[in-house]
């Protein structure tokens, strides 16, 4: 009985030692830097922050990192949208630097985005693996319809319409936060439809959505942070936040956000329509499988 015990002691810390020797792979030097330039790409392109994309790849990776299966969705969130704080800022700085951030719009749905994504990253915890995967999934197809095949107040003479603000905007950046939390994004592919159908051009509409992926992954990120169980990952995590994948997301994304600004401002917003909605296609397709 005794030498049963030992061995699975042994077996349990060989187990650990593995886990941990996983999570300093030279790998994730090349990996999470590779999916960050991505993520500032898509930024500056498509105001989401890369959330989505990144939501996926680390979906796969995580667990070749020694996060367990049952945490990596998670991980994963939380992960994206820490790393979302620096990249929503470079993409809204490089699109501020061409006017196209309505600071009005922003300042009324801060509030909102920051008491969502706040609750939202709270509901997420509670939710096991697989129904997060699902409803990350289901999420992207349906804003893959909207985005492509919504309708838009934008006028047709090439004006502008004013920004929109006032508590409308405030009561939409709630649930814009909460649902951002739960799928671990910025909030573009919900703030710039939203923005589009009040008559704002898409590249206006990107920008200011890029500002407002700031607080959204801020308040979210602290919320998985702190909402997390003890001991919810091995190592190099706070709460869900797996360190080294949001930091080096974060630090290559902001490198790489500016020239996805400078490819969104080169497009036609029907073009920029198509894309987004491609992309919210095929993310909604693979999530599922990622696991």
């Amino acid at each position: 009985m005794a030498v049963t015990m030992r061995r699975a002691s042994r077996i349990a810390r060989d187990r650990r030692r593995f886990a941990m020797e996983k999570t300093l792979s030279p790998l994730m030097f090349l990996l999470f830097p590779l999916l960050g330039v991505v993520a500032g790409i898509l930024a500056g392109l498509l105001g989401i922050g890369g959330g989505l994309v990144l939501v996926a790849a680390l979906a796969w990776l995580l667990p070749l990192f020694g996060v367990p299966e049952d945490a990596a969705m998670h991980a994963a969130l939380a992960s994206s949208l820490a790393s979302i704080v620096l990249t929503a800022a470079s993409s809204a700085r490089a699109h501020a630097r061409r006017g196209s951030v309505l600071w009005p719009t922003v300042a009324w749905m801060v509030p909102g985005l920051l008491l969502g994504g706040w609750l939202g990253s709270g509901v997420a915890v509670a939710l096991d693996d697989a129904m997060l995967r699902w409803i990350v999934a289901g999420y992207c197809l349906v804003a893959a319809w909207q985005i492509g095949f919504g309708r838009t107040r934008a006028p047709t003479d090439g004006s502008e319409v004013p920004a929109p603000r006032g508590w409308p905007m405030s009561v939409a950046g709630g649930g814009i936060g909460a649902l951002s939390a739960v799928v671990g994004i910025g909030g573009g592919s919900m703030t710039v439809p939203l923005l589009v159908w009040r008559g704002v051009r898409p590249v206006r509409a990107v920008g200011t959505s890029s500002a407002c992926g700031v607080a959204i992954g801020l308040a979210s990120a602290l919320g998985y942070a702190l909402h997390a169980p003890a001991g919810a990952l091995p190592a190099h995590g706070i709460g869900y936040v797996y360190l080294p994948a949001a930091i080096g997301v974060a630090l290559a994304s902001v490198i790489s956000a500016p020239w996805g600004t400078r490819l969104a401002h080169r497009l036609s917003g029907d073009a920029l329509r198509r894309v987004f909605a491609l992309f919210l296609l095929l993310v909604g397709v693979s999530v599922p499988w990622s696991g």
